[in-house]
């Protein structure tokens, strides 16, 4: 089973047993946490949440809390005797991905009588025609 799951704002396609590195969670290595908006899944059927996919949620494991590489920022302004170096380093966690629960797809409402009725109304009543032009008669003089 495939899932699009949405983890700290950011989208992430995930399958089960599958690790992977998103922005730093509260938690400590070894817990476990449940991420509920679930946008899309793919079980044989694709099943598409408006915004998210009812009753469907991702379970992961913590695995580590680690620092991403260094990223430099370096900012210069020609002929000015201006530099600056700054550096840093994203706080990552990672997690492994344990079961992707809850798979039953919601299903569609029935209609009730009063929708029924409603649509049999709106497609009983004719629509109206436009009304006919009127030319002027044009009056010739002899």
């Amino acid at each position: 089973m495939l899932a699009i799951v949405e983890i700290a704002g950011l989208q992430y396609k995930v399958e089960q047993n599958q690790k992977l590195f998103v922005n730093r969670l509260k938690g400590e290595k070894g817990d476990k946490v449940s991420f509920d908006k679930v946008l899309l899944t793919i079980d044989g059927a694709i099943t598409v949440g408006a915004p998210a996919v009812e009753g469907v949620s991702v379970q992961a494991e913590i695995l580590d809390h680690v620092q991403a590489d260094k990223v430099i920022v370096f900012k210069k302004k020609r002929r000015k005797g201006y530099k600056v170096k700054n550096g840093h380093r994203q706080q990552l966690t990672q997690i492994q991905i344990v079961s992707i629960g809850g798979a039953d797809a919601p299903k569609a409402k029935k209609a009730t009588k009063k929708e029924t009725t409603e649509e049999v109304v709106a497609e009983e009543k004719p629509a109206k025609k436009p009304a006919a032009k009127k030319t002027a008669k044009k009056d010739t003089e002899d």
